[in-house]
Formats: structure tokens, C-alpha cells, sequence
């Protein structure tokens, strides 16, 4: 068994296709992680039995929940648990963005953080791991040493060209 565990938790089968990215994330990362469905408005009961499962191991683990419209599902994991809750709800043109607010507020006592890109919700959580994984820390690292490189490249290939020589005309 894993020393640690990110549990994506998707109020229904319909976030997959926005969840991907953080599994993606995740596996760059060597990070374990689970995608599961359970929703608190239609499976509260449920909800709760997959929360007792996770609480009952020994292992460090951070949630992430992806769910719209009205994210209850953040809000009451967080309240179920003493891990970290990472909400990462999916935008709606439907709704111009504003769905977004019921994963900002949230009643007191009750703390996910949210981060609106899958990605960057996957490497919040394996970053709140690495605090106590060295391991981890070292795999980040290096994650951010490749991005800054890539900056750089960029920079070189753009550093004193006019548009024309940019646009090939």
C-alpha cells in the first residue's frame, strides 16, 4: 500500500473528461491516486461510506473534488474529514462562471481550497504530500527546473525578432 493517496472525487461520471488532467498530473509525479463518484446531493450516504473507508488507513491523503452548479460535494467532504480538500469545480459557459461561487463560499469551520485548473489542483495535492515525502519534493523540483527551461528556450527563440521573422511573412 501506498504511503499516501490522492482521492479525486467527482459528483458524477460527467466530470471524468475534466478530472483527467489531474490523474495526468499525478502520474508525471509518481503520485498515487483513485477517482471515484459520489455526490451529496443525490448519495450522501454513500459519500460518507467512502470517506470512512480513506479515514480508516494510515495513509496521508489529500481529496480533490470536482463537482458544478452547487458544490456541496466540497464543502461536506471538508467538513467529514481532517485532510486537505482541494475543490476543483469544472467552469460552465451556462452560468458565465458564477456556478464557481458556491465552491468560494463556504459556511465557517469548513476550508477547501479551491484551484480552477485540473492540473494545478493535481500538483497542489502531490505539493501538500511532499511536505512530508523528500522523495516527492525532489520529483516537483524538477517538474519546475523543466518548466523554467522551456521559458528560457522560449525567450531564446523570440529574443530580438520583428513579427515577420516570428510569422514566417
Amino acid at each position: 500500500m501506498s504511503r499516501h493517496v490522492v482521492v479525486i472525487i467527482m459528483g458524477s461520471k460527467g466530470d471524468l473528461d475534466f478530472a483527467i488532467p489531474i490523474g495526468r498530473m499525478l502520474e508525471r509525479l509518481n503520485v498515487h491516486y483513485e477517482y471515484r463518484v459520489a455526490s451529496a446531493h443525490k448519495t450522501p450516504n454513500e459519500l460518507l461510506r467512502i470517506l470512512e473507508e480513506y479515514e480508516r488507513t494510515e495513509q496521508a491523503i489529500v481529496y480533490i473534488t470536482v463537482a458544478g452548479l452547487s458544490n456541496a460535494l466540497s464543502g461536506v467532504v471538508d467538513a467529514q474529514t481532517k485532510f486537505p480538500v482541494i475543490a476543483c469545480p469544472p467552469y460552465s459557459e451556462k452560468f458565465a462562471g458564477n456556478d464557481i461561487l458556491s465552491s468560494l463560499r463556504m459556511p465557517s469551520g469548513v476550508s477547501p481550497l479551491v484551484v480552477l485548473n485540473p492540473e494545478s489542483a493535481g500538483l497542489a495535492a502531490a505539493k501538500i504530500l511532499a511536505l512530508e515525502e523528500p522523495d516527492l519534493a525532489k520529483r516537483i523540483i524538477e517538474g519546475q527546473l523543466a518548466k523554467r527551461r522551456n521559458v528560457n528556450v522560449a525567450d531564446g527563440k523570440v529574443k530580438g525578432r520583428k513579427v515577420a521573422e516570428l510569422t514566417g511573412g
